[in-house]
């Protein structure tokens, strides 16, 4: 997952908006979003290669996605996958600041990851090994810490916060039209990130799309007032649309 979008405990609606795309090489085999057959209460795609996910939530409304912090300083792999970090949360009961404290750090590369639920989430950055309560309002994470103002990021939360200020009732191909923002970021604002200038480029849309890598699903999370869960996913194959896939339910 390459770029969070989030809205959170700001809107007369929703108790929490989330537009995230996922990012990822094409070769590398993943499920679309599904309730798993070994975690019955798990909504969220998977990763087939380690069996984690990227993004998911739960019937008891637990929600987690992460994103993998770009440090070209440090390439070294932990031993364990990234993904496992938002399956074991959404597996466990334990909360999510009990969670977090849980993790050794220096069992995984670098990742951001996102945990809690519609009432309070939480930001952990494994780099750093530290956490805080995310704020009311809108937020945006991509491969760096959350909100670090990258072009995609930026660009992103006022996308959000712009089209969700003018609206009462989110239309999910609206935000799906966000997710699909491909405009590539002017030179004199991309970020120096470590990687070369024409990677710079290439990651810099909010959509990606590359001979080999890019954007391979966008969703949608969306958690009403009433508790009402919302979550659609937009998958693609090799940069072009695959299909559409949405559930809804109440939160137990």
């Amino acid at each position: 997952m390459c770029l969070i979008n989030l809205q959170f405990r700001n809107h007369p609606s929703y108790k929490l908006i989330i537009a995230a795309n996922r990012d990822e090489f094409y070769s590398r085999p993943a499920a679309p979003a599904h309730f798993w057959d070994d975690e019955p209460s798990i909504l969220a795609g998977r990763d087939l290669t380690q069996l984690g996910t990227w993004l998911g939530v739960t019937k008891q409304g637990r929600i987690a996605a992460l994103t993998n912090f770009r440090d070209p300083t440090n390439l070294e792999a932990g031993p364990l996958s990234r993904g496992a970090v938002v399956k074991n949360f959404l597996a466990a009961t334990s909360s999510p600041e009990e969670y977090l404290k849980s993790i050794d750090p220096k069992q995984y590369a670098g990742f951001n990851l996102i945990v809690g639920d519609a009432e309070k989430l939480l930001y952990y950055n494994n780099i750093q090994h530290e956490s805080y309560e995310i704020p009311p309002g809108t937020h945006s994470l991509s491969n760096h810490f959350l909100n670090t103002p990258w072009p995609k990021v930026t660009k992103g939360k006022e996308k959000l916060a712009s089209y969700m200020a003018q609206t009462e009732k989110a239309d999910l191909e609206e935000l799906f039209t966000i997710l699909a923002d491909a405009d590539h970021a002017p030179d004199t604002h991309l970020p120096n990130s470590g990687v070369s200038l024409d990677l710079e480029r290439m990651l810099s849309p909010i959509f990606i799309k590359t001979p080999d890598y890019g954007t391979r699903s966008a969703t949608v999370v969306l958690v009403s007032h009433d508790n009402t869960l919302t979550f659609a996913e937009r998958s693609f194959e090799n940069g072009q649309f695959k299909e559409d896939i949405q559930f809804d339910f109440k939160i137990n």
